[in-house]
């Protein structure tokens, strides 16, 4: 796995509070952008999910059934 460096722009004022209280800012930033990530999967997933759910709802649920059984049966 690679790395490849990011950077950003913060204010002295909180640059020198970031020092002062010893707080590692490349273990926050990489917390941050993987909590953000992971917040944007979860919110891919969730719409991939209610359309799912939107295409499922059209089906009647007695050919769902028959397709459930009729897979059992092909085992």
């Amino acid at each position: 796995m690679g790395y490849v460096t990011v950077s950003a722009k913060i204010k002295r004022e909180l640059w020198e509070k970031l020092k002062k209280y010893n707080i590692p800012i490349s273990d926050v930033i990489r917390k941050a952008l993987e909590e953000a990530v992971r917040k944007a999967e979860e919110e891919e997933l969730a719409r991939a999910l209610d359309e799912a759910a939107q295409i499922l709802s059209k089906i009647p649920d007695e050919e769902i059934v028959e397709a459930i059984r009729s897979s059992r049966e092909e085992r």
